[in-house]
């Protein structure tokens, strides 16, 4: 099972587009583990993560992330803008998936 980390702010701008990613995984049948936190929960949230992905309004933690995570071989990248601000989790999720099989 994969499994897809959204990290923002305080955790609940991100959770209307888990269920949206969630209901796309669905359809493709996959089995896939997404969750959403803040970034502060960050460090309690890391076991058995495939892909990280950072809402956009917290770009500017992208390094101090990417400290984090690279050391433990998780991929990290920043959620394209227009497809959170639209909420279109399918778009999201296949940014995750690309990473997971890059």
């Amino acid at each position: 099972m994969k499994r897809i980390l959204l990290v923002c702010s305080a955790g609940m701008s991100t959770s209307m587009l888990v269920n949206k990613m969630d209901h796309a995984a669905e359809e493709k049948g996959l089995e896939i583990e997404i969750h959403a936190i803040s970034e502060y929960d960050l460090n309690n949230h890391l076991q058995e993560v495939d892909v990280l992905l950072i809402a956009p309004q917290i770009r500017f933690l992208e390094d101090k992330i990417r400290k984090i995570a690279d050391p433990m071989r998780i991929k990290v990248d920043i959620i394209d803008f227009s497809s959170y601000g639209m909420l279109q989790g399918d778009k999201i999720l296949e940014q995750a998936l690309h990473l997971i099989d890059a």
